[in-house]
């Protein structure tokens, strides 16, 4: 597995080549991510990336694992404050009827009971189907996620963990963060798996 190293960026977690680099990755700099800390068990690359393949398709022993790594990672930052609750990003129902279950869903159960914080499944809920954001331009992600989710709990004054499978280009993580900051969260980090 590549692990990302301690020479990352706390917003996006894109890895330095050296521990007194500049952010490689611009637009964190330019347009800051809404989350405060992102945390990710590893690059999206090699045995990770096969794992959340099977993770995510047919593999529901591998949540258990995934999960306690990232617990792991979550520990490590030593922020020292542990959010109120963790939410899964979420999946519309049509696309969980396909699939029976949901990688975040399960990741974040288990995120939760390693940390003992309350998991809050229905937190953020799909509005409407998109297509997949894989393949698409940036200015397609965009589009695809307008009006796309919707807060379905309160999260006033709530620090709040967030939880994926992988983050690309970090279109629809921003736009979770933004839907519970404009609901009142009073924080939001997130974890995942795999940063591409």
């Amino acid at each position: 597995m590549s692990a990302i190293g301690p020479a990352h960026c706390m917003l996006c977690a894109q890895p330095f080549p050296d521990t007194i680099s500049k952010h490689l990755y611009s637009t964190s700099h330019k347009q800051p991510p809404p989350s405060s800390i992102f945390h990710a068990a590893g690059l999206y690359q090699g045995i990770l990336r096969d794992a959340v393949q099977l993770l995510k398709y047919r593999g529901h022993a591998l949540a258990r694992p995934l999960g306690q790594r990232l617990a792991m990672i979550v520990r490590s930052k030593k922020t020292g404050v542990l959010p109120h609750r963790i939410a899964p990003a979420p999946l519309h129902p049509q696309r969980l009827k396909k699939r029976g279950d949901t990688q975040a869903l399960e990741l974040a159960e288990t995120l939760a009971c390693q940390l003992r914080v309350p998991p809050c499944t229905g937190l953020l809920q799909s509005a409407r189907r998109t297509p997949p954001q894989q393949g698409l331009t940036a200015a397609e992600r965009k589009s695809n996620l307008s009006n796309a989710f919707a807060l379905n709990a309160e999260v006033a004054g709530l620090r709040t963990l967030l939880v994926d499978d992988v983050m690309s280009t970090g279109e629809t993580v921003r736009v979770y963060c933004r839907i519970l900051l404009l609901g009142g969260a009073a924080d939001v980090q997130v974890a995942v798996v795999g940063r591409s």
